[in-house]
């Protein structure tokens, strides 16, 4: 009779106690399950359902079957490996270097921009054809180059990828004066901050599908891309590769990295 009297609920030190753990029980969850997670390297999470997914160990952000939206789901449309281009053509690279006169006001008669964007001269047919899919599918978002990609066919991207990539790079006046010694994020990077080395694949000799050069490219423009790698506001990434570099990286850092190839 006392036992039962003991765990009743007109008990009130019984019914507190049980108030009690169900609040703790409940700001556990919220802890565990919501901000830890999203308060963690995955800042950019976009709503509750996915915080609480990857605290569950889901292995992708959560995507409803009524909510079909590529850009979000996938990273690119392009499917990268090494024999993604073939040999380069002399219709194609012809055909490119007609297509490519409505780029010349942006990125140099010849490929290479006096203007602050990205040298398009000597760079892999793979790269530039890459993010010139990812600008027209809305995986790489840009007010100005979206309009001037959208309707151009596969095609012609790769024309203009392998006219691009039959251009030597013309030499420019360095922005910045020459480091003396290579930076230690481009020779080997930061284990303890899960930080690869950026010349595994930005290196010349790494030959990289997709891998664009970096040496010579502007310092404002290397210096715009890393953060927004780093902010997560650009995700054409395969497999979430530049985010993943970029995401420890300090302004300091990111300062260092974009004078360092915009010398070279």
């Amino acid at each position: 009779m006392n036992m039962e009297k003991t765990f009743s609920f007109r008990n009130r030190w019984f019914t507190w106690s049980v108030a009690i753990l169900v609040a703790i029980a409940f700001a556990a969850a919220l802890v565990g399950f919501v901000w830890v997670p999203r308060a963690h390297a995955r800042a950019t999470m976009e709503s509750l359902w996915e915080a609480i997914c990857s605290a569950a160990g889901a292995p992708a952000p959560y995507q409803g079957a009524a909510l079909p939206e590529d850009a979000r789901q996938y990273p690119s449309r392009v499917i990268v490996n090494a024999t993604m281009m073939g040999g380069a053509q002399g219709a194609s690279v012809g055909k490119g270097a007609s297509l490519a006169m409505a780029c010349t006001m942006c990125h140099g008669a010849r490929g290479t921009s006096p203007a602050g964007t990205p040298h398009l001269a000597g760079q892999p047919a793979s790269a530039t054809y890459k993010q010139l899919r990812d600008f027209a599918s809305g995986h790489r978002p840009s007010a100005i180059m979206q309009p001037l990609v959208r309707e151009l066919s596969d095609q012609d991207m790769r024309d203009l990828a392998a006219y691009y990539a039959s251009l030597e790079r013309e030499r420019i006046a360095a922005v910045a004066p020459v480091a003396e010694q290579t930076p230690r994020l481009v020779r080997n990077g930061d284990p303890m901050r899960s930080i690869g080395a950026c010349a595994s694949c930005h290196s010349p000799h790494a030959l990289r599908p997709a891998t664009p050069v970096l040496e010579g490219l502007s310092e404002t423009y290397l210096h715009d891309q890393l953060k927004a790698f780093r902010d997560g506001r650009r995700r054409n990434d395969i497999n979430r590769q530049m985010r993943n570099a970029a995401h420890g990286l300090s302004d300091a850092e990111i300062v260092e990295l974009s004078r360092y190839y915009a010398a070279r």
